[in-house]
């Protein structure tokens, strides 16, 4: 190579670089707005009072504290001109496998009037806390954004459709509060469009991340927002997953009466439903971001036709972000010609090398190839996407086997240094392929490999994942007609140059969805945003092959340099992020008495006991028939009996007709308290020792559904002490015996715990610091 080749080249890698930085600082947060910005715009800084007046005190549903928080909510919406209203309801959720969760609830409803409405617009955010958090971030964030979008809302003219601003309550119990407001409340009655407020985390960028179906309009509607954030990608990906937000019975609905949004920030998941989101660990930068989108996107729907909007569209749309704040998409029905058109684009380019190959066009080996080459490139394109997985889960392994209590985690606390290693092991593993088969298969077939499984990736999406083709697609027939382009230019100048192009669309579309991917499933399930990495690796395989010429240097010396830095960004990571006070290695313990037996034991969720843990705990066993709660995988170990209540049961009603006995329970928390947190989290019931028992059921008047064996298992969250009214149909003649199960929260105080040390804290989970009184009842 010489020396103009190398200034090219240099030159290339440098735009490439470039590209990738302005890629992904396009979907970062934006800074702050302090307390001095205009009126109606959103400010990070005013929204923030509100985040630390909700994130006080610990608040899970039914505590006094969340009482405080909902009494300050209809305070503040008072205060900024509304009327707000408490709603009380009965919710419940059967999204959860086969079990069902009832809670009462009380949510906080406010109307903002329009001037001449078509269909609401409703702003969902959940004021409850997880049973150990602060609330901070999940969901002081999304009040406090709903909260100053309001405000700023009444600095200028009214918009043209009532906003309904909807607070749930009991949403990490179970998404009761608002499937109580879909369920029940008039202002849900004719339907309308949503956007639902979250976190997950406590820091990076607001991600739209899911939409209901159809949402072609309301994407259009979102690139609206000064700093769009999305991917249709992400959407099908959360489509898939377990996971719930308030947003989910909206979509549930069986009307299908709403359309929506949904957004949330997600980086900093180590604070997620601990003890330690708490406001002081907020990044007001995401939290501007959250709210500059929100405002503008409330203005946008509220002055839009929303009847036509609370309407799925014909099809959904693929979008994804550009630099400059700019939303691309386009519409579903071109998600299958374009992964047709790149798989065609490859094979074009693929005869095209094969052709000049026969023409005698041998540059150095540089430009040429035959069948049987290219067939072997192709099946050579296996082996990044292999390795980029393998290398993921072996830095997984690794991390976890230095520091065990990352098994515990998404992320660690600090995971910058882990995340560029994994780009540097996905880095080694595509310069090691193309660097290794080179001079074997020769650059074009690796070139055509390459691009060729980003063809096949894409068609297999637009199959699987519409709104994921187009990652794969694009830079396929982007680089496939820069490769068709450069084999027809004679100068080698232009040749690179139409390299670089066709390199920089994978470059736009790819660099910002790997680093979202990072936080959004997390270096625990790496393999994701690996997957990702490597696709674009391998859109970059055109340029690699300017960059390494098969004469010449071997090019061992590239894949040296990256394993430098992927090294070097391992030791930087575990350098950085240590367990310490600040950033405590999670821990899971649970405290479980059997009231009929009087055994008591100790309980933990984790994967692997940490050093703490271990103290208490020491088998793993299935006890799931005395303690329904724990499940089958948990570990145990014995526990010196405490003085706890046991739920009580009494009968109401007991009618029996013909071969069907129905039974109306009042079901009733013991006298006294279990555990230090105050209230009762739930009480559950469970007939699983039965099978083909249980023919119906209803809790506090809701129906709840029995699975197809004819067991019960349900949950009422937060009872008070009348409890609440069970009504069972059982068939007739048969008794049936009822586990009970009352869950509480707080471990102090119990016989044989001891305060954890700095370094060791309470892990994010619905299970930590749980104390259960079980008991069987035989009706």
């Amino acid at each position: 190579m010489n020396l103009r080749s190398r200034a090219t080249t240099l030159l290339i890698w440098l735009f490439l670089a470039a590209l990738a930085a302005v890629s992904v600082w396009s979907v970062l947060p934006p800074s702050p707005r302090g307390a001095d910005a205009p009126a109606d715009e959103f400010s990070a800084e005013r929204a923030f009072a509100d985040v630390e007046r909700v994130g006080t005190e610990v608040h899970p549903h039914g505590t006094a504290a969340n009482d405080a928080v909902r009494e300050y909510l209809v305070d503040r919406l008072t205060g900024l001109g509304l009327e707000p209203e408490v709603v009380d309801g009965v919710g419940m959720s059967g999204r959860l496998g086969d079990q069902s969760r009832v809670a009462a609830t009380q949510n906080v409803v406010a109307t903002v009037p329009g001037a001449d409405p078509t269909a609401p617009v409703f702003l969902v955010a959940h004021y409850d806390s997880a049973e150990v958090s602060y609330g901070g971030n999940d969901d002081g964030a999304g009040v406090a954004t709903i909260l100053e979008t309001v405000r700023a809302l009444g600095e200028g003219p009214a918009l043209r459709n009532d906003v309904v601003v909807v607070l749930t309550d009991a949403e990490e119990a179970c998404l009761c509060g608002a499937e109580a407001f879909v369920d029940a409340d008039p202002r849900a009655a004719d339907g309308g469009v949503v956007v639902n407020f979250e976190a997950r985390g406590s820091a990076g960028p607001a991600v739209m991340f899911e939409t209901s179906d159809g949402n072609a309009a309301l994407v259009d509607a979102y690139a609206s927002v000064p700093y769009p954030v999305g991917s249709s990608l992400a959407v099908e990906v959360y489509r898939i997953l377990p996971n719930d937000t308030d947003f989910s019975p909206f979509l549930d609905d069986p009307a299908g009466r709403f359309t929506g949004l949904n957004a949330a920030y997600i980086d900093g998941s180590a604070t997620y439903h601990s003890p330690l989101d708490v406001p002081e660990r907020m990044s007001l930068a995401s939290l501007q971001h959250h709210g500059s989108n929100a405002l503008a996107l409330v203005r946008t729907l509220g002055d839009a036709d929303a009847t036509a909007l609370a309407a799925p569209s014909a099809t959904d749309a693929t979008y994804f972000p550009l630099p400059g704040g700019i939303l691309a998409r386009y519409p579903g029905w071109l998600v299958w010609p374009l992964a047709l058109a790149a798989l065609g684009a490859v094979a074009a380019l693929a005869v095209l090398v094969v052709r000049r190959r026969g023409g005698g066009h041998d540059d150095g080996g540089t430009r040429t190839a035959g069948p049987a080459r290219l067939v072997l490139g192709f099946l050579a394109g296996v082996l990044p996407l292999a390795g980029a997985v393998l290398g993921a889960m072996g830095l997984w392994a690794l991390m976890v086997t230095v520091r065990p209590g990352y098994d515990e985690m998404l992320d660690p606390w600090q995971p910058w240094g882990f995340r560029v290693a994994l780009l540097g092991i996905v880095a080694v593993v595509v310069t090691g392929w193309f660097v290794g088969l080179r001079r074997w298969l020769g650059a074009p077939a690796l070139v055509v490999g390459a691009l060729g499984w980003l063809a096949v990736l894409g068609v297999a999406l637009a199959a699987l994942a519409p709104g994921g083709s187009y990652l794969a697609a694009l830079p396929a027939l982007a680089g496939a007609a820069a490769g068709i382009v450069a084999l027809r230019l004679e100068s080698g100048r232009w040749r690179a140059l139409a390299v670089a192009l066709g390199a920089a669309v994978g470059v736009v579309l790819l660099a910002p969805i790997t680093v979202l991917f990072f936080p959004a499933l997390g270096l625990e399930t790496g393999a994701a945003p690996a997957v990702v990495a490597v696709l674009l690796g391998l859109a970059l395989v055109p340029a690699l092959a300017l960059s390494v010429p098969e004469r010449g240097r071997s090019g061992g010396w590239l894949v040296g340099a990256c394993a430098l830095v992927a090294a070097g960004a391992l030791g930087v990571g575990f350098a950085v992020d240590s367990f310490d006070a600040e950033h405590p290695e999670p821990s899971r313990l649970a405290y479980a008495l059997d009231a009929d037996t009087g055994e008591a034991v100790w309980v933990s969720t984790e994967s692997t006991p940490s050093d703490w843990t271990a103290r208490y705990v020491d088998a793993r066993e299935d006890r799931s028939a005395q303690f329904p709660p724990m499940g089958s995988g948990a570990w145990f170990g014995a526990a010196e009996a405490a003085d706890l209540p046991a739920p009580t049961v009494a009968v109401v009603d007991d009618v029996t007709s013909g071969d069907e006995r129905t039974v109306t329970l009042r079901v009733r928390p013991g006298e006294g308290e279990i555990g230090t947190a105050g209230a009762l989290r739930y009480i559950e019931l469970n007939s699983a020792a039965q099978l083909d028992a249980v023919l119906a059921a209803s809790v506090a008047g809701r129906e709840v559904p029995v699975d197809d064996d004819g067991i019960l298992d349900t949950r009422f969250y937060a009872p008070d002490g009348d409890g609440f009214e069970v009504t069972l149909t059982v068939r007739g003649g048969e008794g049936l015996d009822l586990r009970v199960v009352a869950a509480g929260g707080g471990l102090e105080g119990l016989p044989g715990f001891t305060e954890r040390p700095d370094g060791v804290g309470v892990g994010g989970s619905h299970s930590s610091e749980l104390v259960l009184v079980a008991t069987t009842v035989v009706l």
